[in-house]
């Protein structure tokens, strides 16, 4: 009877929360034996020193990038681009990031002549994204097939994947960005 009494006196009591002093565990010996570590293996630090230096050479490298601003004007467009059909407007990405990166935006003459612009073709890219900022493109894109891309659409071409434009309307522009800012173009025979 004693201990059912001290034990609905326990639980009549609140519960009172102690503060953490984060000394607690410190003044406790502790009941676990000390255990030197292993390290890493041979292998997986000879792998992690080599990516530490190849992230070290990239950094290094790499110059510092610089802003770059570009406001529209209409006698920034040229004819002096990758193709003649398109007039392309530098946004001076590839200076600033002294080639990392290429962005343009293009616009693609009309009409569209299929003789002169469906060329299956493929960049040797790291990565290459294109967004449709007025007008419309038909694309045929490996893999995908064909597909109209309107005012707003944005596709992404992975590597090396073979595509090629097969009509688009007379007011079309289209942001690209690239990377790396140089790159090669490979024409293909269908």
């Amino acid at each position: 009877m004693a201990r059912q009494k001290a034990s609905s006196r326990a639980a009549a009591q609140p519960a009172v929360k102690k503060k953490w002093t984060g000394l607690r565990n410190a003044a406790k010996p502790s009941a676990r034996k000390a255990v030197k570590s292993k390290g890493r293996s041979t292998t997986a630090a000879k792998s992690a020193a080599k990516s530490a230096a190849k992230s070290a050479a990239r950094s290094k490298a790499r110059p510092k990038q610089r802003i770059a601003v570009s406001h529209h004007r209409e006698e920034d467009f040229r004819l002096d681009g990758l193709r003649a059909y398109a007039k392309y407007r530098d946004l001076g990405i590839k200076d600033a990031t002294h080639g990392l990166a290429q962005a343009h935006v293009i616009r693609l003459q009309g009409p569209c002549n299929p003789q002169e612009v469906s060329k299956l073709h493929y960049h040797d890219v790291e990565f290459q994204m294109v967004y449709v900022l007025k007008g419309w493109v038909k694309t045929y894109l490996e893999g995908q097939g064909e597909t109209t891309m309107r005012e707003g659409s944005c596709w992404t071409q992975p590597p090396k994947i073979r595509h090629m434009i097969l009509d688009y309307s007379d007011d079309v522009e289209l942001l690209e960005v690239i990377l790396p800012a140089d790159f090669k173009t490979v024409e293909l025979t269908a």
